[in-house]
């Protein structure tokens, strides 16, 4: 075995390389997008619990809590909603932007609107930096019965 790697590496040597391990493929954010929830059950009525039934959550999967002062998502068709002073924690913290109107609590903030934010028939959702540098999408189109999709 040592002279088939000792062959190897003179090989990768002598065409001028090295004998060196695969680099690891580019790992996934630690913070990303969850889940979507684009179409709000029942009739679209408006109504604020209806558009609160719509909602997109974040999950953050790293070691440290997450700062998102700044931070914002925005849809394929423009609106962006830019996240207050709110953390999420490390390790699988969560939290979820709903299209309402409500109060923000550690763990869900309100987008405000009056109107619903997501199109059932397919969107895309873009979490950005504070720079404004794209840094996780989801996206979506229509599939019958379906109303959710995990990102």
């Amino acid at each position: 075995m040592r002279k088939l790697l000792g062959t190897m590496a003179a090989v990768a040597v002598a065409l001028g390389g090295t004998l060196a391990a695969a680099s690891p493929a580019q790992a996934a954010p630690t913070l990303r997008f969850h889940t979507a929830f684009y179409d709000s059950p029942g009739k679209d009525t408006r109504s604020n619990k209806s558009r609160n039934a719509e909602w997109i959550s974040l999950v953050n999967t790293g070691k440290k809590a997450v700062n998102l002062k700044g931070w914002s998502i925005k849809e394929k068709g423009g609106r962006v909603y830019t996240f207050g002073a709110v953390s999420i924690p490390a390790k699988g913290g969560k939290i979820t932007l709903h299209t309402g109107n409500g109060t923000d609590t550690k763990k869900h903030v309100y987008w405000n609107s009056g109107n619903y934010i997501w199109n059932n028939t397919g969107d895309k959702a873009t979490l950005r930096k504070p720079s404004k540098k794209a840094y996780d999408t989801c996206s979506w189109t229509n599939k019958k019965g379906r109303s959710k999709i995990a990102c």
